[in-house]
C-alpha cells in the first residue's frame, strides 16, 4: 500500500503524533477585527483553548508518559504566554503557526518573510527556544512558503498533504522535512460549528469522530504509515471529546507497536535515516507552478 515506508524507531509499526493547533482568539480577530470585541461568546469558546482544554490535555500526555507538538500563533503566545510555558515545562515541542492565524498565500514574498522573522522572534521568547517547525494556517502554504522557512533554518514543514509518510520537499533555498497531515485527520469537519467565523459543520458525536480516526489510524498501523492528528484545544479539548479520546489514545498506546514522537523527533529521524543509507526519502520541488496555467486549450494549425 506504501511504496516507501520509513522504517519506525525500535520496529514499530507506525508513528503517532497528536499535534494541537492553538488557535485560541486569534481566530475572531483574523476573522472580523472591527467586530471582535462585540464578540464576547465566540471569543469565550476559543479562549476556552489555552484557558482549559491546554491544561487538561497535558494532564492526559503526563499520563501517558508522552511528548507531542503544539502549534501555535506568535500573538497567541504573547496573550497566552501560560499555556506555552505550561507545554515547554512539560517538555513539549512548540512550532510556529504564524502571527495571528493569517493566510500565507495572501501575503507578498517580502510580507510573508517579515512576519515570519518577528513571529519566530516573539515565539522564542516566550518559549525560550527558537522554532524548527511550521504549520501555515488553514495550511495556507505559499509559492515562498517552502524557500522562507529553508532560509530560516526550519527543520521540517506540516503544511502539505502529499504522501501518507514523511518526505522531502526541495526548494530554492534548501531542503526541509514535509511531515503530512490531510483534512481526514483535521477535527474542523468533525466540530467545527462557529457562525461568527463562518464554520458551520454539522457536529458529530465524540464517538463519531473516534470511527473516523481510528479507521485512519489502522490503516496506518497496517502499513507503516505516520498518523498525524491535525486537532484544536477549542474543539478536541472540550470535555465530552476529551473523555473519550483520551480513552482512545491509551487504547493506541496499549498496542506495543506505536511510536509516540514529537514532529521534530519524527523529522530528524528521517534525516538520521537518509545519512545511514537506510532510506530513501522522496522529494518533491515546490511550488508546482511559478505562474498560472493556460486554461485555453492551444490553437491547431
Amino acid at each position: 500500500m506504501i511504496r516507501n515506508p520509513l522504517p519506525w524507531p525500535n520496529g514499530a509499526r507506525c508513528a503517532v503524533a497528536v499535534t494541537f493547533d492553538m488557535d485560541a482568539d486569534s481566530l475572531v480577530h483574523i476573522h472580523a477585527k472591527e467586530k471582535a470585541p462585540s464578540r464576547v461568546s465566540t471569543t469565550s469558546m476559543l479562549r476556552y483553548g489555552p484557558t482549559v482544554a491546554v491544561p487538561r490535555i497535558l494532564e492526559t500526555y503526563r499520563k501517558l508518559g508522552i511528548q507531542q507538538t503544539f502549534f501555535v500563533p506568535a500573538w497567541c503566545a504573547g496573550q497566552y504566554p501560560e499555556a506555552v510555558e505550561a507545554m515547554i515545562a512539560d517538555g513539549h515541542e512548540v512550532g510556529l503557526h504564524s502571527y495571528i492565524h493569517e493566510n500565507s498565500y495572501d501575503l507578498s514574498r517580502d510580507e510573508e518573510q517579515d512576519r515570519l522573522r518577528r513571529s519566530m522572534e516573539i515565539l522564542e521568547r516566550v518559549s525560550g527556544r527558537r522554532p524548527v517547525g511550521w504549520r501555515a494556517p488553514m495550511y495556507s502554504f505559499s509559492q515562498y512558503s517552502g524557500e522562507l522557512l529553508a532560509e530560516e533554518g526550519f527543520l521540517y514543514d506540516a503544511s502539505l498533504m502529499g504522501d501518507d509518510v514523511p518526505y522531502l520537499i526541495s526548494t530554492p533555498k534548501g531542503r526541509l522535512v514535509e511531515l503530512p497531515a490531510h483534512w481526514g485527520m483535521d477535527d474542523y469537519p468533525q466540530y467545527a460549528h462557529t457562525p461568527d467565523l463562518d464554520y458551520m459543520m454539522p457536529v458529530r458525536s465524540p464517538s463519531e469522530a473516534i470511527r473516523n480516526y481510528m479507521d485512519e489510524f489502522e490503516a496506518h498501523h497496517a502499513h507503516g504509515g505516520l498518523w498525524i492528528a491535525v486537532w484544536h484545544p477549542f474543539l478536541t479539548g472540550r470535555l465530552s471529546r476529551w473523555h473519550h479520546l483520551e480513552k482512545m489514545l491509551f487504547d493506541i498506546q496499549a498496542r506495543g507497536d506505536v511510536w509516540f514522537a514529537t514532529l521534530e523527533q519524527i523529522a530528524e529521524h528521517l534525516l538520521s535515516a537518509e545519512r545511514a543509507g537506510t532510506y530513501v526519502p522522496r522529494v518533491d520541488k515546490v511550488p508546482f507552478y511559478h505562474q498560472p496555467v493556460d486554461l485555453e486549450p492551444a490553437k491547431t494549425a
